[in-house]
């Protein structure tokens, strides 16, 4: 899906200078966007600009590591990112406003047009995912292709209650819980985990616990949904409907 029509961009600088100059090298930076420092690694030198975008609590190394690594560096420019108050965008600390999506994709989209990215393709896990849904309907122009999982448009009351199941860290799994615990510390992630589990919850407030389902029409990019069977916090109907909701995605 990526690898068709790349966009043009122009050549970001970075902490080491053009992106030319590093190949295969994994550039770690911050920039300051909207009035905070946000960390960001950079990798390739292809001319299709691809912004990964992490989920909840995540950050660039945490949750994409992999694609950091094996994404096709010759046909991509790779950039991962801390949203605010995640990974190294700290600080601030994390909060949870009632637009704090809308506040991540205003970010996650400035920071690539401070990077000097004409268009670039985003792929977006989890929150990311929901973040990435909404970039592309409020900025069509800057959104080459779109890529989401693990990914929902409403939060309903059977949501609520299964984020609820995952407030307490100390029952999450080591393996979950270790790469996070040595980010953070354990008194970061415990209170921001129940932080957002608060603020996500709060959507089901809404009329069809809304997210961002009035914005899914709005994306017109070739967009692409990946749902894992046995994904224990988002039920499968949430990729359903967003993929009946935005025209022509797959």
């Amino acid at each position: 899906l990526l690898q068709l029509q790349p966009p043009v961009r122009a050549a970001p600088l970075t902490a080491r200078g053009p992106a030319a100059c590093y190949g295969t090298s994994i550039t770690s930076a911050k920039i300051q966007v909207n009035g905070v420092h946000l960390h960001y690694q950079q990798t390739g030198e292809g001319s299709h600009a691809v912004l990964l975008l992490p989920g909840m609590l995540g950050s660039g190394q945490t949750d994409f590591g992999p694609q950091l690594k094996s994404m096709n560096k010759q046909l991509f420019t790779v950039v991962a990112w801390d949203p605010r108050g995640y990974g190294k965008s700290i600080p601030p600390s994390r909060d949870f406003p009632p637009d704090f999506f809308e506040r991540d994709a205003k970010d996650a989209v400035d920071l690539m047009q401070a990077l000097k990215f004409k268009k670039f393709s985003l792929l977006g896990w989890s929150d990311g995912g929901i973040t990435a849904l909404i970039a592309a309907a409020r900025y069509p122009n800057l959104i080459h292709k779109l890529v989401v999982w693990g990914a929902n448009a409403s939060v309903t009351q059977e949501d609520v209650r299964i984020y609820n199941g995952i407030r307490d860290v100390s029952k999450w799994s080591e393996k979950v819980k270790k790469p996070l615990e040595e980010l953070y510390g354990h008194k970061y992630f415990a209170e921001t985990c129940e932080a957002w589990v608060d603020g996500i919850s709060r959507f089901a407030e809404n009329s069809d616990g809304n997210i961002c389902q009035q914005l899914l029409p709005d994306i017109k990019c070739p967009t692409f949904i990946i749902h894992g069977e046995k994904d224990p916090l988002v039920p499968q109907a949430h990729a359903e409907y967003i993929h009946k909701h935005i025209k022509g995605s797959r």
